[in-house]
């Protein structure tokens, strides 16, 4: 069984990582061998960065590990993102390859080698069975608030919702989604903000990219008593 290492955010990778690591550039396969090797255990999206501490090589070779890694598993087609078919074919290989099943994508500020989409149905099938559970409405409201209003504390989030969210906040914290943001510095309250595990599962790099709402409001007036009404 493939050993999994110890869940890590973007920035960062397991502070036991051994003093005594071998020389990867003598493994086989070398250093890209050994980045590939990581992909497939590591629980949360890794940065170039952390990537590069871990495996003792430079951010630059790294990075451009991972774009050929990329690429490979893209199969060279025209989607490839940045495929320079010349420079390919000047490495040996080809550009006609069949993607592979799964793909390498910088999401959530970090790299993670994920399933493709088109697969979901079949994959679904071996991973979902006995985990249906699935967010309420009320906490899918809940996380959307937060999501848009963070750092947020619960007495706000109460307010634009109308209800106690108390035992929400805790499902929603627990499921990885929020995260303790520290404290409001006039109230003293908790806030929470969503976490990169969120920002995975949305599929997005970072809450920027979130849609923009007003497009979607029927109209703004009054918007100022409504937040002046959450800040209670």
């Amino acid at each position: 069984m493939t050993e999994r290492l110890p869940k890590t955010g973007p920035d960062t990778l397991p502070d036991t990582l051994p003093d005594n690591r071998p020389d990867v550039a003598n493994l086989p396969g070398g250093a890209r061998a050994a980045l590939e090797a990581v992909l497939m255990v590591i629980d949360e999206p890794a940065t170039a960065t952390a990537l590069a501490a871990g495996l003792d090589l430079t951010v630059d070779v790294v990075e451009s590990l991972l774009a050929e890694l990329q690429r490979e598993y893209n199969g060279y087609t025209v989607n490839a993102p940045d495929a320079d078919v010349a420079s390919l074919n000047d490495n040996n290989v080809g550009n006609s390859a069949a993607p592979r099943g799964f793909e390498l994508r910088n999401i959530a500020g970090g790299w993670r080698i994920y399933s493709r989409a088109e697969f979901a149905d079949v994959v679904g099938g071996f991973v979902l069975e006995g985990q249906t559970a699935r967010l309420t409405q009320a906490a899918l409201e809940t996380l959307a608030v937060i999501a848009y209003r963070q750092p947020v504390s619960r007495a706000r989030v109460s307010a634009i919702r109308g209800v106690n969210v108390d035992s929400v906040v805790r499902t929603l914290t627990q499921r990885g989604l929020i995260e303790d943001a520290g404290n409001d510095p006039e109230s003293g309250a908790i806030l929470y903000r969503t976490t990169s595990y969120f920002l995975e599962r949305m599929g997005i790099g970072s809450v920027a990219e979130l849609p923009q709402l007003s497009p979607h409001l029927p109209g703004l007036e009054g918007i100022a008593e409504f937040y002046d009404a959450g800040r209670m």
